[in-house]
């Protein structure tokens, strides 16, 4: 992403006008320190930009979220004699206050069903995905922007929350997305469940289009999809991403069977999440199902000696998962696509972490011994501190 060409150089004292026409393939503006700009471009389209008499040195950028750090950057240098250069303003990265993750989230607030449905006996699975920019609290007290991939129900109501829909299926059957974007930006999306030519059913569609994105499912294991409009790190730190679940064959029924996915979140305006952070790895939050420490507040649950399976997905978009029950041991462990522990005799090795570099997932087993409460978390200590920790209560 760029603007050709980057430098303009002028006289001081000249007056300065500028023809934009978006060659490229989403939407562009153009917006200058001193405030002129023009409005939002789609693909094709052209404006010009009176920015007035040149009396120093100052820089332009593409306002939509992500594209300043892309590299859609124009410099403006005054040449000659004259006043002092001037210095864009600087990015802000906001919270107001450090919020206290540990707070009540209060009366309206509801958790994300951690519980896994069992798969659909049906080969053929149809979606429709719906993309708008959303108000979500995801923590005590604070509310952020994000674009998540939601649905719409039969009476017209959305619904969108990151991570999106969790996706459930069998090695062989077929997954059919209608992916609508009515947000205020170009979107995408990427399904590693599928392996296919990504031209077409990834490319970016800008708002009001949509795209049909079908694939089958070869592989068993737990997989990512994503946005994969670039900066892919921004659109995934505004919540587009959720899980594919393709069951390895012949899995085993168990009690309870749980899915948790791990992600970052960004503080940021009414546009997302701050993209300076994003590309300088400065998480807020490091969160399971998007809501820092929710199952504290609604943990999950379990009964001593039943089975527990708990599926988890590193969503990144720049970390990983060090997922570890406080109390718990695991005899089973699967990882992309294999198990690494299976029950066994006596003498058989336990795991204690499930350990997962971004974009990676897996599932662990466990039976709990005794009553009690049982914490999760990240064993990335100060990521767990951040809001990667929640409670298995067993009765």
């Amino acid at each position: 992403m760029r603007f050709t060409p980057g430098r303009i150089e002028v006289p001081r004292g000249n007056r300065l006008v500028i023809d934009l026409a978006n060659t490229g393939t989403e939407t562009h503006d153009l917006v200058l320190a001193d405030g002129h700009s023009t409005p939002r471009l789609a693909p094709g389209e052209k404006a010009t930009l009176d920015a007035g008499v040149i009396g120093g040195d100052e820089q332009g950028w593409c306002s939509l979220p992500g594209h300043r750090q892309m590299g859609m950057v124009l410099d403006v240098v005054a040449t000659g004699s004259g006043g002092p250069a001037t210095d864009p303003p600087a990015d802000h990265h906001t919270p107001s206050a450090t919020p206290d993750l540990a707070a009540d989230p209060g009366p309206s607030f509801v958790a994300r069903d951690p519980r896994l449905p069992a798969a659909s006996p049906e080969t053929l699975h149809r979606y429709r995905f719906d993309v708008r920019d959303v108000q979500r609290e995801v923590a005590p007290a604070v509310t952020v922007t994000e674009w998540p991939y939601g649905t719409v129900a039969a009476d017209g109501s959305y619904s969108g929350s990151a991570p999106g829909p969790t996706l459930r299926g069998k090695v062989g059957d077929t997954f059919e997305i209608t992916l609508v974007n009515n947000a205020t930006m170009g979107h995408s999306i990427d399904f590693h469940a599928g392996a296919l030519a990504p031209d077409g059913p990834m490319r970016t569609i800008e708002p009001g289009q949509s795209l049909i994105y079908r694939f089958t499912a070869k592989h068993s294991g737990v997989w990512l999809y994503h946005c994969s409009t670039m900066p892919m790190s921004l659109h995934a730190a505004n919540g587009m991403f959720g899980a594919v679940i393709i069951d390895p064959p012949d899995l085993p029924p168990v009690d309870q069977e749980y899915v948790l996915v791990q992600s970052e979140m960004f503080y940021g305006g009414a546009d997302g999440a701050d993209p300076a952070a994003v590309a300088d790895d400065r998480a807020d939050l490091i969160v399971f199902n998007g809501y820092a420490n929710q199952y504290d507040h609604t943990p999950l649950t379990a009964r001593v000696g039943q089975r527990v399976r708990i599926w988890v997905l590193a969503a990144g978009p720049n970390r990983g998962s060090a997922f570890h029950v406080v109390g718990g041991q695991f005899d089973t462990v699967f990882k992309e696509g294999a198990y690494l522990l299976r029950p066994g005799n006596a003498e058989s090795g336990g795991s204690q972490v499930l350990d997962l570099a971004p974009a990676q997932g897996g599932f662990v087993e466990l039976t709990f011994p005794e009553a009690g409460r049982y914490p999760f978390v990240t064993h990335a200590m100060a990521d767990a501190e951040k809001g990667a920790h929640g409670i298995v209560v067993v009765e």
